[in-house]
């Protein structure tokens, strides 16, 4: 099967969307199909890189990352058209769809979608929170999605939302898989002693960490205020916010005017490839988001032997089960009692610790290539009933 991927951000770029393109690119490869990836250049600069076709772009000052493209009618438009893909799945909502709906109408393929983000919790972005509501972004969303083929919602709690829009387009839910070896790594006792001074923790400290994109609608604000009221409960107790985004500074100056320096690390970007090790020198993954359409940090968490303590969101159902693999808490007192009785229990916390591995198993890169690889035949399927009917 020939498979056309697309997506306005990719490497070097780090997001959930691009995680879940490269992890469905390698295991769609594996399966045995031929798989290009359509996406905008981060240089500015058209050029077609193995199976990584390039689209000239520049930047598009409305959300951090975001770019847009420059006209189709290019060299890569070109090759695409020639290479003919049997179906195309889309993964962003702006530049790249534009070229995947002109190639889906172009050669008469389907095309298939991935809702990835909740746009409601990120129109603060969007022209400083101007001009587009929610309201305006649903009406945009349904007139859009309803014209795939399919889409794929990650969870249930996207498929409501999507549901509540006014999308009547079939959809699937299909959750995001993940490369669980990547994260199911071990280091050694030596490496853990190593980072943790790296970055001025001891051996014996208590750490809780905070992984990923650092930006206002991750709500991290709520992680610090909540961690400073029981810092001093706890002997050791550390908090380490790892990762970079728009909203780092606020953070910073926020744990200075707190007096908190010495309790809250910040680390800065790390290398992707190091990140399992910031997983593996913490006891517990914490985050307040309520802005994840499935929370992919949660499972990478899980697959490196780490329980989560979450604020409750619907993302996480049958994702983190209480007192099994993690707490979930909806305000101060839940997230406070979490702590305590996580370092208070040496026996629940080993428990807690061997049934988070357990619970990523189902969230495997391939498990979820190979649901992806069932809506691809029944589309095409659907789409050569069409036409035998048309025909006859």
């Amino acid at each position: 099967m020939k498979i056309l991927l697309t997506t306005d951000t990719y490497c070097p770029y780090i997001s959930g969307v691009v995680i879940s393109t490269q992890n469905l690119y390698k295991e769609l490869k594996s399966m045995g199909h031929d798989v290009r990836i359509l996406t905008l250049s981060n240089d500015g600069k058209e050029k077609i890189d193995g199976d990584i076709y390039y689209l000239k772009s520049f930047d598009l000052k409305i959300y951090p990352g975001v770019k847009f493209k420059k006209p189709f009618n290019s060299a890569v438009g070109e090759a695409l058209m020639n290479w003919k893909p049997d179906i195309i799945h889309s993964q962003t909502e702006f530049s790249t769809m534009i070229n995947a709906k002109y190639l889906s109408s172009k050669l008469k393929i389907p095309q298939i979608h991935t809702y990835h983000t909740m746009y409601e919790d990120y129109l603060d972005y969007v022209l400083n929170g101007k001009i587009i509501t929610p309201k305006t972004m649903a009406l945009f969303m349904r007139l859009l999605l309803n014209t795939f083929d399919r889409v794929i919602a990650p969870t249930v709690k996207v498929k409501k939302a999507l549901t509540g829009y006014g999308v009547k387009t079939h959809m699937e839910i299909i959750p995001t898989g993940i490369d669980l070896s990547r994260f199911q790594k071990s280091i050694s006792d030596e490496e853990k002693i190593l980072l943790r001074k790296k970055h001025g923790l001891s051996s014996d400290d208590k750490v809780l960490v905070y992984l990923g994109r650092v930006a206002y609608e991750k709500n991290i604000d709520e992680i610090i205020e909540f961690f400073s009221t029981i810092k001093d409960e706890i002997q050791g107790l550390k908090l380490l916010i790892v990762g970079k985004g728009p909203y780092l500074e606020d953070l910073q100056s926020t744990v200075k005017d707190k007096n908190l320096q010495d309790k809250i690390i910040f680390t800065g970007m790390v290398d992707p490839n190091e990140v399992y090790k910031y997983y593996k020198i913490s006891d517990a993954f914490v985050t307040s988001s309520t802005s994840e359409t499935q929370g992919l940090t949660y499972i990478e968490a899980l697959s490196s032997g780490l329980p989560v303590i979450c604020r409750y969101d619907s993302c996480i159902e049958g994702v983190i089960e209480e007192g099994l693999n993690g707490f979930v808490y909806e305000n101060k007192k839940g997230f406070t009692d979490a702590v305590r009785r996580f370092y208070s229990d040496d026996n629940l916390r080993y428990k807690l610790c061997q049934n988070a591995g357990l619970a990523a198993d189902k969230f495997s890169s391939r498990t979820f290539a190979t649901n992806i690889e069932d809506v691809y035949k029944s589309v095409l399927a659907e789409k050569k009933a069409v036409s035998a009917q048309c025909s006859a």
